[in-house]
């Protein structure tokens, strides 16, 4: 026999009814209706919240609006510039000489010319230098950064007037070739944008799903949802769902300011694939908040846990700044974030023509460290308060 329950305090979930002889149809319809009823409690609260609006959504574009302004027409002088073969004017710089160009170029020899000129349309380089027939020096490079451009075709210039003038009295023994594998669209807003974007889904979930485990455990709600008729799954997937809905609100307002003509952002074909990237990206740093509510007893305690978390891990991954000249046991520690991962997929898709192959690894990567994440939080949830 069935007994009728009564509107549960989470605000809004129906009544329902219990019973194991519920035909598969109607009992499907039940747990389609409990996650409707929380998903739209969860948007309401989260709206209501302003808060949390103004955290999740409008601090995290203060800082897109601030650094956009601020490094609109700035860059790094340093660049990474591939040597392919033999290059008898880099090959003759030598000694201290040496020492100097270093401080300005980090050369890297290879003798994967179509490789390196891959790397240097992606933004991985910042340029390309072989020597060709008759003494021709062939620079190709990146405009992606004007600065390190003008840097890296001043200072090769140089080394090739050098070696001319060395061989006075004969005709110039080499000349340069130059030229940019894209065109001058590019702006620091290329690489700007997918930072901050990352740095701002990772803090909207990690902080919503760490402060209303905490929240709703300490004003019993977990224990009622737990005594109500409602599927556990249902409970799950209408967290999930509003933490994807915010995380791709945040993604939608920043390339919406970002493409604007005062920012001038140019997506590249295969931007859409920030989509999948940032669904994926929301659950590892949902798995990191639970975690943290998991293990914190109180809200203070759920948002330092966060703050210590989020803070370096963004620091880390490259969201703010570049990691080029950082040491090299800091850049492996970045790769255990899953930040560093989504801003690389990120500017990759967004900036630089990468594709599904680009994409798919991060995002696997994303939902295995996902799955970890929430293995272990779930070794210390709980439903209530010891």
């Amino acid at each position: 026999m069935s007994a009728e329950r009564t509107q549960t305090a989470t605000g809004g979930v129906p009544a329902q009814r219990t019973g194991g002889d519920a035909p598969g149809g109607a009992a499907a319809k039940e747990r389609a209706s409990a996650f409707r009823s929380l998903s739209r409690v969860m948007i309401t609260q989260f709206l209501r919240d302003r808060t949390a609006v103004f955290f999740v959504i409008l601090f995290p574009l203060m800082f897109l609006l601030l650094f956009g302004t601020l490094l609109k027409g700035a860059s790094s002088p340093h660049a990474k510039v591939a040597q392919v073969g033999a290059v008898q004017v880099l090959d003759s710089v030598q000694g201290e000489a040496r020492t100097e160009l270093e401080k300005v170029l980090t050369i890297t020899r290879t003798d994967d010319a179509a490789g390196s000129l891959a790397k240097v349309r992606k933004g991985d380089l910042d340029a390309l230098v072989q020597q060709g027939p008759d003494g021709r020096i062939e620079l190709r490079f990146s405009a992606a950064d004007q600065v390190r451009a003008g840097s890296v075709q001043g200072i090769v210039n140089a080394i090739v007037q050098q070696a001319n003038l060395a061989a006075s009295g004969r005709p110039a023994t080499f000349t340069l070739d130059t030229a940019q594998v894209e065109d001058n669209s590019l702006k620091p807003i290329q690489f700007l944008t997918p930072g901050l974007l990352g740095w701002a889904i990772a803090t909207g979930a990690v902080f919503g799903a760490s402060l209303t485990l905490v929240s709703w455990r300490q004003k019993k709600v977990l224990r009622r949802l737990r005594l109500a008729p409602v599927n556990p799954a249902a409970i799950v997937a209408s967290r999930v769902a509003v933490s994807v809905l915010t995380a791709l609100t945040q993604t939608a307002v920043f390339l919406l300011v970002a493409t604007t003509p005062y920012f001038g952002l140019k997506l590249s074909g295969s931007w859409w694939l920030i989509v999948p990237l940032v669904v994926c990206a929301t659950l590892a740093f949902m798995s990191i908040g639970l975690l943290a509510g998991s293990l914190a007893k109180t809200e203070e305690a759920a948002n330092g846990i966060s703050q210590i978390i989020v803070l370096p891990m963004s620091f880390l991954s490259g969201s703010f700044f570049p990691l080029d000249d950082a040491p090299g046991w800091l850049k492996t520690l970045s790769d255990v974030f899953p930040l560093k991962h989504l801003v690389t997929a990120s500017q990759s898709v967004l900036t630089r023509g990468g594709g599904l192959l680009d994409a798919l690894p991060t995002m696997g990567g994303l939902l295995l460290f996902a799955a970890v994440m929430t293995a272990i939080a779930s070794r210390f949830f709980r439903w209530e308060d010891a």
